[in-house]
């Protein structure tokens, strides 16, 4: 479950092959399957018992899944006292992102070894990150090897759009999911098997809060916003670009008829992470585009890797 929002994230999740078919969903396995013990039932509840010399059961404590612990006295006589404490949301928290991280530094371990750079490219709904993704395999589909993993509710129309323009592609539908995880990008990259020196484009669920909190192991985070969703972004949702290597300000060629002052989204940027770097295009146009491509070229130049090899830190590009 998304320690954010509260969906799932397991349930119902499908990877397609890179032809576009679709398994049989995995079964949930690992530690993310454990069976529950030591008192530790599968309805939510838990129960310590504590017990004398004669084997007799005394006070035991019910922590039950609706926030509320319960202290017996054994006795009971209509007068019971209950104690009550609050569910610690904040351990579960740091529980599921603990383990997302595990798997998130699994899987940068194995891109690292294959130097195979990754950019999880997170947008809300309609901002144009696939019209994006095209467009760089159309004009770079010659310098660079690229593929993509798609992450989506429901549907494969992006992935098909993907293999429409000839790179190898993955559909990853995550039902009532709000982003993708660590976990699900394993399960991508089995069915995708990026080739060594590749480089992988992963397009999250359309979403600026929940996506920003699950690190997936990939070499740098771009953001993209468009000029029709407003200049106040940054200011609407930190975390997200709190954690941005790049953003890009889409849709430029609509700025004449929008009201989004691009250096103020800058700034706003800016404020909360220093070390971001911008870029303001037209994906559809071609304004500004060069400027991406260079970042790109710069970021997936790296020395022969080999396994276990640490990742390749990020170059600079220049700023808008």
């Amino acid at each position: 479950m998304c320690s954010t929002c509260g969906c799932s994230d397991d349930g119902g999740v499908r990877v397609s092959s890179v032809d576009g078919s679709v398994a049989v969903p995995e079964p949930v396995h690992g530690d993310q399957h454990r069976h529950l013990h030591d008192g530790e039932h599968h309805d939510g509840h838990q129960h310590e018992h504590e017990h004398d010399d004669d084997g007799r059961q005394h006070p035991h404590d019910h922590d039950h899944g609706g926030g509320q612990a319960h202290s017996h006295d054994g006795a009971h006589d209509g007068g019971q006292e209950h104690s009550h404490t609050p569910v610690t949301t904040i351990t579960l928290e740091q529980s599921l992102l603990a383990r997302n991280d595990l798997s998130a530094a699994r899987n940068r371990g194995w891109l690292a070894g294959r130097a195979i750079q990754a950019f999880n490219v997170m947008s809300s709904p309609g901002a144009g990150k696939t019209t994006l993704l095209v467009r760089t395999i159309e004009e770079l589909g010659e310098r660079l090897s690229i593929a993509v993993i798609e992450g989506d509710q429901e549907t494969s129309l992006d992935a098909d759009r993907i293999r429409r323009a000839g790179r190898p592609a993955v559909q990853i539908n995550t039902g009532a999911g709000c982003h993708l995880d660590a976990d699900m990008l394993r399960r991508g990259l089995d069915a995708l098997n990026p080739d060594p020196g590749s480089t992988l484009f992963i397009e999250n669920v359309g979403n600026l809060v929940c996506p920003a909190l699950f690190d997936l192991g990939e070499t740098a985070k771009v953001v993209i916003i468009s000029v029709t969703e407003g200049d106040d972004k940054p200011q609407k949702y930190p975390h997200m670009f709190m954690a941005a290597d790049l953003v890009i300000i889409n849709k430029s060629d609509l700025l004449p008829y929008v009201e989004f002052d691009v250096d103020e989204c800058f700034r706003q940027a800016r404020q909360l992470n220093p070390h971001v770097e911008m870029l303001a295009i037209s994906a559809t146009g071609g304004a500004g585009l060069d400027s991406w491509y260079d970042w790109l070229i710069k970021n997936t130049q790296t020395p022969a890797s080999h396994a276990g090899a640490q990742p390749h830190p990020m170059t600079s590009a220049s700023q808008v």
